[in-house]
């Protein structure tokens, strides 16, 4: 299993996804729960591959994950997202080890937080192509 978490500065975790730049990418593939977790690879997007704008014509850093965590990510990501098999988890959570952590366990994620961005989002998803 492979976990992306979209970031501000690789440090916490970060609201509207599609316009996110710095994920932390988790290889859970040989992950054993008696082990600790492995070090996340920094992906840093250059602006064309930003999920918000890219055009799915091509390969792409963040192939093959699984699940998505983000502060907060409007409609149109979302069903971005699941058509390119990713789950999309939004959380009020800021740090992403703990983030990691409460999934891995099966605990469920805090509430996200009000966020205007989000509520942008979901009305410029009205006319999104996805």
């Amino acid at each position: 299993m492979k976990i992306a978490i979209a970031t501000k500065d690789f440090t916490e975790v970060s609201g509207h996804a599609g316009q996110t730049r710095q994920w932390l990418l988790y290889d859970l593939s040989q992950h054993r729960s008696n082990q600790l977790l492995p070090a996340p690879l920094r992906v840093n997007l250059d602006k064309e591959q930003v999920l918000h704008v890219f055009e799915d014509d091509g390969p792409h850093p963040l192939d093959g994950v699984d699940i998505v965590v983000a502060a907060s990510a409007g409609d149109g990501f979302i069903r971005h997202m699941r058509k390119r098999g990713a789950q999309v988890l939004l959380t009020g959570e800021s740090d992403p080890a703990v983030a990691i952590t409460r999934i891995l366990a099966g605990e469920a994620l805090p509430d996200t937080r009000f966020d205007i961005t989000t509520t942008l989002c979901k009305i410029r998803d009205l006319f999104s192509r996805y």
